[in-house]
């Protein structure tokens, strides 16, 4: 039995989280920290576990692992915490903030051998795994344009708590929190990490953050690549466009349909989606159990951050940011 130290309820699926290890038959839920004393007493209380004032005393009790669900900002400080303590991760994303951040936690948990995974959920989800193998297939030839939206109300209907739009604490709004789905997925159908990234944030509702967000990111050999999130619309649904040389894929505009047409199709096709693979969660624990490790997983992340960190230095500088200015 996986005995796991849950490390905040800050973020908004920190119960899922909660939800998921409950759930497994071979995780439990053993002790809550929090920076939020009165939260994380809450949480411990209803849960029937300890709760710990102090994260090292924590992690120096007889758990195996964190779930990790802290401010963004301190991400860098629990997880060197952990790795040191030899405590397995699974994260929220992003990791970190900057490329420097995660190359450090990078290193101290492969220091220490153990078994990270990172919330990239949209990965295993069939739309994604469709797309994947067409691609795979060339079936819409060499890839030309990639687009991704991903976009609700919160910041209209105030559902969102108030400190996701804390610039300190979130490391940015729409984009870095709803949009790491968009932009992970972009760079995966694109095929390549991309070289460079510029933004435009806007703030409607005169948040701290962005509620309102692009990036565009330029891939290799010609193909480029659009990522939108937003806090500010009601109605918008979740959709995917792939273009490439011999066709043109579309999935959610609006219904969950997978729509093909490529080569000499008169019409459009729709494509059967498979069911989604195991969660993130459960690959983590897989993990842990089976010595493996989560090679794409924590690549993805790892760009995923790096795609980040430029598109926040683009939208503050006004320019477009290569990836290979950042320091790592």
């Amino acid at each position: 039995m996986l005995r796991i130290g849950k490390i905040s309820y800050w973020h908004v699926h920190a119960w899922d989280y909660t939800k998921q290890a409950q759930e497994h038959p071979d995780t439990v839920i053993a002790a809550v920290w929090d920076e939020d004393e009165q939260r994380g007493r809450a949480a411990a209380e209803k849960l029937g576990v300890p709760f710990y004032t102090n994260l090292n005393d924590m992690l120096a009790s007889d758990i195996d692992a964190v779930i990790v669900d802290a401010p963004t900002n301190t991400h860098t400080e629990v997880m060197l915490a952990a790795a040191a303590a030899g405590k397995h991760i699974f994260t929220e994303k992003v990791v970190a903030p900057t490329l420097a951040e995660v190359n450090r936690i990078l290193k101290a948990v492969d220091d220490n051998g153990l078994k990270l995974t990172v919330s990239l959920p949209r990965l295993n989800d069939g739309y994604t795994l469709a797309i994947r193998e067409l691609l795979e297939k060339e079936t819409l030839g060499q890839v030309t344009q990639v687009r991704v939206r991903l976009s609700h109300n919160g910041a209209l209907a105030n559902w969102l708590p108030e400190h996701f739009y804390s610039l300190e604490q979130c490391g940015g709004g729409a984009l870095i929190d709803l949009g790491c789905h968009p932009m992970y997925l972009t760079r995966l159908f694109l095929g390549d990490l991309p070289s460079e990234v510029s933004a435009q944030f806007g703030y409607v509702t005169g948040r701290e953050v962005e509620d309102n967000a692009i990036a565009l990111v330029k891939g290799s050999g010609g193909a480029v690549g659009i990522v939108e999130a937003g806090f500010v619309n009601p109605h918008s649904p979740f959709s995917i466009e792939v273009h490439g040389t011999k066709g043109s894929l579309f999935y959610g505009t609006p219904e969950n349909e997978l729509l093909v047409r490529a080569n000499n199709d008169e019409a459009w096709q729709s494509v059967a989606i498979p069911a989604n693979r195991e969660s993130a969660f459960h690959q983590w624990v897989g993990h842990v159990q089976n010595g493996t490790n989560a090679d794409e997983n924590i690549a993805l992340a790892k760009e995923l951050t790096m795609l980040m960190e430029a598109a926040n230095r683009s939208a503050a500088q006004g320019r477009s940011v290569r990836l290979d200015e950042l320091e790592g």
